[in-house]
């Protein structure tokens, strides 16, 4: 899953009136713990425009206030949302956990666990590389602009034009910030360097005339009203204009500084390499799993479940007659099979997302068996931007605004169609779309009576694990694999590709594994291209121990499924479970069992 992660007063109330459905004024004096956390979260949210944007809440609406502005990426206003998050967590003490019950306990101990972790992190001083090739404004300023920001109207087309001369601003703004990780010692792996550099040349090597930024625009002024060609060719050269005088400088700055800093850079791949690595990993392990696990009881793990998937695919493997050489090998003659690969053409990339789209059609008519809660949502299923699909994962999912105004969508990346021949794509479907994070990340905005914070998901652990025991549902319960066995092998390899990161990202970060022996074990492991691999390896370097919370959250899922089948026997009903699961809200594992425990006792 992807997404962005981190005004006057009087906005504020009229955004929780938009946002939470409540009474203006009964904001201002927040009565009950739900209320304080919804006006503490929108305080904290109100800072960033492209957040209330992705939200969805009001841009183009009278009380449309942000959506034609970026936030502030300098180092005083991080110090100004730190001190507001204290603040925050000090405050929530006055709310709870005394005399609290039911749904606002619970509230309580989600914002707190979520304040805690936040302030966790910020008080480490460096937590990694602020532009790498997947992640920063380089990349995903670009696609938030494209793909987030709504145009419907001439206004929000002013709007968008304002947020490319923003765009340059928040260039200077990252340029003075890398600038300043440097003189501390954070500078970026060597390989990382190189590949954020081939990533942001790609993007303006074509001047602002081509630009994704300038590109884009004119598709979508043909479908406003009351827009003639000559205003919308206008609106395109104004576009371009910025580009070129506020977007492609700054980007040639960064390259530069880029450039200066490979000479500096070591190929050490670990977070260790950092000042004070060893406390940024424990913090981003605490934060991504939820739990208090260590570096070597999550190797452990990894090690022992890559054992026991390997041993079930090898039996497929066999079945099916592809015996002889290593397993690598032979998952690898299944990957290259032209049988099951769509051809690497526009013909075929439009085959491949039809074909996803049918197998969502076949899961939701069964969806009601298993989920009491469908969420109304639709889901759109696209290909990753050209311009970004060099670098990014085969497949990630944006939820969908919690207005209505935008549709929750499945990026799957078809750079090389041949990395994702047919029997692979049923599971990638499942975890990125329905069951999986579509389920998930909508019904959540379901919710009625809880706070914004517990229906924004912002716990890996519990979304990244949900997607994860959705693979496994769809073979155990739904039996989307009945006499499928090549599509059984699809959800192992795609099991085992997340017990595998198990393994490297604990090996990268605390065992100094190098980059070379991350990407051996992993091709040993999956029978994944070098080329597919090395991209995620890269990812793990880049995001350390977001990678675990897969697994780690699988495992839990599936353990307090099992405690809630041995507690309550004839009387378990799947729907049930799932209904407690998803219709409370993300939250972290330790808090998520005690509840489900709580549920269990209730039936």
């Amino acid at each position: 899953m992807n997404g962005l992660k981190r005004s006057a007063m009087g906005l504020l109330g009229t955004l929780l009136v938009v946002a939470a459905g409540a009474s203006m004024w009964f904001w201002f004096t927040p009565v009950g713990v739900n209320n304080y956390v919804n006006k503490v979260t929108l305080q904290l949210a109100i800072d960033s425009p492209e957040l209330l944007t992705y939200l969805g809440a009001i841009d183009n609406t009278p009380l449309d206030f942000h959506s034609g502005k970026l936030a502030d990426y300098t180092k005083e206003e991080e110090e100004r949302s730190i001190a507001k998050l204290r603040n925050a967590r000090v405050g929530l003490d006055d709310y709870g956990p005394d005399g609290l019950s039911g749904q606002e306990l619970l509230t309580w101990k989600i914002a707190a666990w979520f304040f805690d972790d936040q302030l966790r992190q910020a008080e480490l001083r460096y937590s990694g590389y602020r532009v790498n090739q997947i992640s920063g404004v380089t990349v995903n300023m670009p696609q938030f602009l494209t793909d987030t920001h709504v145009i419907k109207n001439k206004k929000s087309v002013r709007r968008y034009l304002s947020r490319l001369a923003e765009f340059g601003r928040v260039l200077r703004e990252t340029h003075e910030r890398v600038t300043d990780d440097r003189a501390n010692g954070v500078i970026p792996p060597d390989f990382v360097i190189e590949k954020a550099l081939v990533g942001m040349n790609k993007f303006i090597e074509g001047g602002a005339a081509e630009n994704p930024l300038v590109t884009t625009l004119g598709p979508k002024l043909e479908a406003l009203d009351g827009l003639d060609e000559t205003n919308a060719d206008q609106l395109v050269d104004e576009a371009a204009q910025l580009v070129a005088t506020e977007v492609i400088p700054g980007y040639q700055a960064m390259i530069s500084l880029f450039e200066s800093m490979l000479p500096e850079a070591t190929h050490d791949a670990g977070i260790w390499r950092l000042p004070d690595g060893d406390a940024i990993y424990a913090a981003k392990l605490q934060s991504n799993t939820t739990t208090q696990y260590s570096p070597d009881e999550i190797h452990a793990t990894g090690l022992a479940e890559v054992d026991r998937i390997e041993g079930e695919m090898l039996d497929i493997l066999d079945g099916q007659g592809i015996v002889g050489g290593s397993f690598a090998e032979r998952v690898r003659i299944v990957m290259e099979d032209p049988a099951h690969q769509f051809p690497n053409t526009d013909e075929g990339r439009a085959d491949m997302i039809a074909y996803l789209e049918d197998f969502d059609r076949r899961v939701m008519a069964i969806a009601a068996d298993y989920f009491i809660t469908i969420p109304p949502q639709p889901l759109e299923i696209v290909r990753v931007p050209e311009y970004s699909q060099d670098s990014s994962p085969g497949g990630y999912y944006n939820g969908p605004a919690l207005d209505g105004s935008r549709p929750g969508r499945f990026y799957i990346n078809q750079k090389q169609t041949a990395d994702n021949p047919r029997w692979t794509l049923p599971t990638l479907m499942i975890h990125e779309g329905s069951p999986g994070h579509h389920f998930q990340i909508s019904t959540s905005q379901l919710i009625e009576g809880v706070p914004l914070l517990r229906r924004l998901s912002p716990f890996s652990a519990f979304s990244e694990g949900w997607a994860l025991y959705s693979e496994r549902i769809a073979k155990t319960d739904m039996g989307l694999y009945d006499n499928d066995p090549l599509g059984d092998l699809g959800r192992l390899q795609a099991e085992m590709f997340r017990a595998v990161r198990l393994v490297v990202d604990t090996g990268m970060h605390a065992k100094r594994w190098s980059r070379e022996q991350a990407i051996e074990y992993m091709i040993t492991k999956t029978g994944m291209t070098t080329e597919e691999v090395t991209r995620e390896i890269e990812r793990y370097v880049v995001w350390p121990g977001q990678a675990t919370a897969y697994k780690t959250g699988q495992l839990a899922l599936l353990t307090m499924r099992e405690e809630a089948e041995l507690k309550l026997g004839e009387r378990f009903d799947l729907r049930e479970f799932h209904e407690a699961v998803l219709m409370n809200g993300a939250m972290p594992l330790d808090i998520l069992n005690d509840n489900l425990s709580s549920w269990a006792a209730s039936q």
